[in-house]
């Protein structure tokens, strides 16, 4: 790994501990260098535990480390802007958590911040390195199903401590946390963005967040997404692409396992029972190290990171108009 990008983590986020490090410890071009927590002792327990060179008590510190040339930064939804706008002046690369602010105008200060760095900046959608996603693109694509009228996606787990952040305002909620996944993947099978939408939301009185979202959401051609994100729900997650001549199931479209292949179906629809159908699968893989490898690919010039910024800031608008139908009970346009 001589030509690997040295990376460096904002906090200790049970995604990043749990998941994201050691699927980019397993990386090709991807080096965990450095962690950071306001807790030094954290800092350093989790860089023993995941075999992490440093370790340092201060996010500033670790951004003021010159062998570090790139930031994941998984810390609170609040704080991902202001953290990701620091690394930024820092001349460092950003690879930030979904969703990338908490509203569009927020997120817009982003593009000002990686213009005056020329560093890479993106938000981290992993599902669309996932080959089931590549895959189920191309299809739709190539017109094997013909026209791609609806996408139906159900994205639930079940989570009651009141003391998770995924629980707690300002940035926490369904909508948020899970919602962001049928927007951002709606629009990357579509390859458009949305004109207007209707959505509802269900408030858990304890909380103060969103713990049921859904939505109608209308994109060019009279094409929709429907979706439900749900916090306190049983664990259920399926994506169906529907299209005039099939459809194209993904099972287990977010979470995909890292522990064995993954399928998705391809359905003529031809009758009710699956006589049309075949399953296509794909080998055992992590997306979290096939997207940090990527974004550490197009760092080294090896290659072009298909989704700046700016794709976030279009997906935060959606979410922004969610928030808004679900608050005057009319459509809203994007």
């Amino acid at each position: 790994m001589g030509n690997a990008v040295k990376w460096g983590v904002l906090g200790v986020a049970k995604i990043a501990t749990e998941k994201v490090i050691p699927a980019m410890q397993r990386g090709e071009v991807s080096r965990i260098h450095a962690i950071a927590s306001r807790d030094a002792g954290r800092a350093h327990a989790a860089a023993a535990k995941l075999g992490i060179p440093k370790a340092y008590g201060s996010y500033e510190a670790l951004l003021a480390d010159p062998e570090i040339e790139a930031i994941y930064n998984p810390l609170p939804n609040e704080l991902h802007v202001p953290w990701t706008e620091k690394a930024l002046a820092a001349g460092k690369h950003v690879l930030c958590e979904k969703p990338i602010a908490l509203d569009a105008d927020e997120s817009r200060q982003l593009i000002g911040a990686r213009d005056r760095s020329g560093k890479l900046l993106a938000e981290a959608f992993m599902v669309r390195f996932h080959p089931q996603w590549l895959r189920a693109r191309e299809i739709a694509r190539s017109g094997e199903i013909g026209e791609i009228g609806a996408i139906q996606t159900m994205f639930a787990y079940r989570l009651v401590d009141p003391t998770n952040i995924r629980n707690r305002p300002p940035g926490g909620g369904g909508l948020y946390d899970i919602g962001c996944y049928a927007i951002a993947t709606a629009r990357y099978i579509f390859g458009a963005e949305p004109i207007r939408l209707a959505a509802a939301l269900d408030i858990d009185p304890r909380f103060g967040t969103d713990r049921l979202a859904s939505a109608v959401i209308e994109f060019p051609g009279g094409r929709h997404l429907t979706f439900s994100a749900g916090t306190q729900l049983a664990g259920h997650q399926r994506v169906t692409i529907a299209g005039s001549e099939g459809r194209i199931e993904l099972p287990i479209p977010f979470n995909a396992p890292i522990d064995r292949p993954t399928r998705i179906t391809v359905d003529s629809g031809i009758d009710l029972v699956g006589s049309g159908a075949r399953s296509e699968e794909f080998a055992t893989c992590d997306q979290y190290t096939l997207q940090g490898d990527a974004f550490s690919r197009a760092i080294r010039g090896e290659g072009v990171w298909e989704f700046p910024i700016e794709d976030a800031v279009a997906n935060m608008k959606v979410i922004d108009a969610c928030f808004r139908a679900a608050r005057s009970g009319r459509w809203e346009d994007v």
